[in-house]
């Protein structure tokens, strides 16, 4: 079973920049597509982003394109999301999963629906 750890969520002012960090466990990390997702008080899980297994290729949702970046780190198990310019809209619980690939079609859609991980808030004030 896969099991990930989310970290490095906080609170920022509207423009400022987070970090989030994902820690996967339970699988090969580098035969998997990663993705984040984030999730609003009362509203479905969204994905926001995804990477293919080697890191050549990314998909960006288009309200975060330009100010996200997703990468991660094979040797280390552990995948990352480098958020800048942040809005207040940005304000969600983010989670991460393993997907079943990186694509418009594949992004939204983690390998194990229904088991996630704690996730790490981010909220940015105006």
């Amino acid at each position: 079973q896969v099991q990930v750890v989310e970290s490095g969520g906080g609170l920022v002012q509207a423009g400022g920049s987070l970090r989030l960090s994902c820690t996967a466990s339970g699988l090969t990390f580098g035969d998997y597509s990663m993705g984040w997702f984030r999730q609003y008080p009362g509203k479905e899980r969204e994905g926001v982003s995804c990477i293919n297994w080697s890191g050549a290729r990314t998909y960006y949702v288009d309200s975060v394109k330009g100010r996200f970046t997703i990468s991660r780190d094979n040797a280390k198990s552990t995948l990352y999301l480098q958020m800048n310019d942040l809005k207040p809209e940005d304000t969600a619980l983010y989670y991460c999963a393993a997907l079943m690939g990186c694509s418009y079609s594949e992004y939204n859609y983690p390998l194990e629906p229904g088991r996630w991980g704690r996730g790490t808030q981010v909220t940015v004030s105006s």
